[in-house]
This record gives C-alpha cells, structure tokens and sequence, in this order.
C-alpha cells in the first residue's frame, strides 16, 4: 500500500503509470483535484468532470479498480455536480452520523448488480465491525408497553429487517398543526393521514404529527404504510400495540391494505427475533404460511377498529356515520 498526498491529475497519473498498475486506487476526494487543461477552480463542474473522465479512463486501459471518494451536503447527496453518478459503474452511499454507533453503506447505482442491497456496519473502538443481523441492532432498546410503536417487518434488498416506527400525535394549539418526519417520506405520511380521516374517520386536524424511525434508519418501500398508520392510531388512543407483534401492507387510496412482496421472508426474520403475531394483508397465494399469528386486515379501519379493541380503557376512535 502507498500513499500520497496530490491534487493534480497529472502528477498522480504519471506517478501510476510508474512501475506496475496497481489492484486498487482510492482517490479521496474527487472535488479536490484539478487539471492544468481547463482553468477553472477545484471542485467546478468542469474540474469535477474532467478529472472524473481521466481516472475512469485510467481505470479502463490500465485494469485497476478506482474508487473516487465525494463529499456529500446535509441532505445526502453529493455535493457540487452529480454529473460523477452518470460516468462511473457504481455510487455507494455511507450513511451514519456522529450521534449513533451504524453506519450503512446502501448502493444507488450498480451496472454490474442489484442496488436495492444495503450493508449495516457498527462503529466501534477498532473500527467498522459488520452487523450480521441488522434487525437485532434497530429492535435491541424497544419497549413495546409505550403507545405510537409500531414494528415494521421491511425489506432492505432481499434481506429482511426489523425497524421500530416511533408516532407521537399530541393536541395543538397552532392554527396549522405541525407534520415532522424523520426517516420516511414526508408526503407519505400526509397521505396516510388523509386516507385515515377520509376512510376511517380518525382525525388529526387539532393534532401535532411527529414520525420517526427509530435508530436513524431510512425506509422507502410502501410496506411500511401499515405500521406507519398503526403507530399514528396507537399514538392518538393511547393504546400500546403489544411487544409481540409486527406489522406491514402498503395502504391505497381507498383505504384498502393491498400485498407486498417477499411477505414470508418479512414473517420468518420476525418469528426468528421472537415475535408471536403478525398483522397485514392476506398472503399471496404460492408463499408458505410460517408460526406467527397473522391476522389479515383488507381495509385501514380493520386496523382501525383492532387497535381501539386491544386499547383497554383508551378512546377509541370511531369511524363517522354517513347520512
């Protein structure tokens, strides 16, 4: 291994071409480097781009396997232009921050594979330690007697995860109530709220909304709308969900709970960590059934009218009588 410590594209070009090619070249970072053919500053898009161009081409005479490190802003992506993502044959995103002990490493972009695989890492005192078994690490501080939790049973890839889904809905006295998501799509999350008011007749407008995902973690897939809404209604009665049970099922417009993919898979990581009951739509036919207690929900106020059930002594939310 060799280090050195250059910014011209150039100098580090003629210093690989001296001796043989080497398995590995880690440049870091890519916004640093400069070219003496163009004129503008480090970290232009014209600078960016032009060095990008060379080490991939480098990359392709010489054999050698070229990692080209990008500073990214507040929000995830990287910063300066993107024009990077279009050139090179894969973009890996390492997530974490200073306040927790993971990192995930998820990939955006893969010519040569799936990109919808992610690998959890924890950081420790030696250095980055592979977590086997990421469900462990997100479920492992859980407390199942508070109201607004809510396990969502997700797919990272085809690896199956568990992730708590924090709710907290509480009166307000602002004209304009305040939605807060942390982790999840924030127009998710309207949506949800809309197809509870209008199907279920549970209603958050005198309500603060906050959600989270508990851990830090960020999820995408629609799956998790199920234990989204569970966790919202939990929260609003005051009923606890049971430490025992997860949930999934992507929610329509209708208020219907439609299938997801991979639902045993999702059903045989959570009877692996302990869990006894399962709620969401109806298996697909062809998926083998697993040891859980599944209970299939067709529509939202099902859920609804479960939760408010289970809540010994809470109010429960009623659905509205239509004239």
């Amino acid at each position: 291994m060799a280090l050195a410590a250059e910014t011209s594209v150039e100098d580090i070009l003629t210093t690989l071409a001296d001796g043989p090619p080497p398995d590995l070249v880690v440049i870091d970072s890519i916004q640093t480097l400069w070219t003496e053919t163009v004129e503008s500053g480090p970290g232009t898009v014209t600078q960016v781009r032009t060095a990008a161009q060379a080490m991939v081409r480098y990359a392709k005479e010489s054999g050698a396997t070229v990692v080209l490190v990008g500073h990214v802003t507040k929000d995830g992506s990287i910063a300066g232009p993107r024009v990077v993502e279009h050139m090179v044959d894969a973009v890996l995103y390492f997530e974490g921050d200073g306040a927790r002990h993971f990192r995930v490493l998820r990939s955006v972009k893969n010519r040569f594979g799936p990109t919808d695989e992610i690998g959890v890492f924890e950081m420790t005192g030696d250095g980055l330690r592979e977590v086997p078994n990421p469900s462990e690490l997100f479920m492992g501080e859980r407390d199942g007697s508070s109201p607004g939790a809510a396990v969502f049973a997700g797919m990272e890839g085809t690896r199956p995860m568990l992730v708590e889904i924090q709710a907290l809905v509480a009166p307000t006295s602002l004209g304009t109530p305040r939605r807060a998501v942390v982790g999840w799509d924030g127009s998710r999350l309207a949506m949800i709220l809309a197809v509870l008011e209008a199907h279920c007749g549970v209603r958050f407008g005198q309500h603060d909304v906050y959600l989270a995902v508990a851990g830090g973690l960020r999820i995408q897939e629609p799956a998790a709308d199920l234990a989204v809404a569970a966790a919202l209604v939990s929260s609003l009665a005051g009923a606890p969900l049971g430490h025992d049970c997860v949930y999934f099922g992507e929610v329509s417009l209708s208020g219907a709970v439609r299938p997801v993919a991979h639902a045993a898979a999702r059903l045989k990581e959570a009877e692996k960590l302990g869990f006894a009951r399962a709620v969401g739509p109806k298996l697909a036919s062809g998926e083998a059934p697993t040891g859980l207690k599944r209970a299939a929900v067709a529509q939202l106020v099902d859920l609804v009218t479960r939760i408010a059930a289970d809540g010994a002594g809470a109010t429960a939310p009623r659905r509205e009588q239509r004239g």
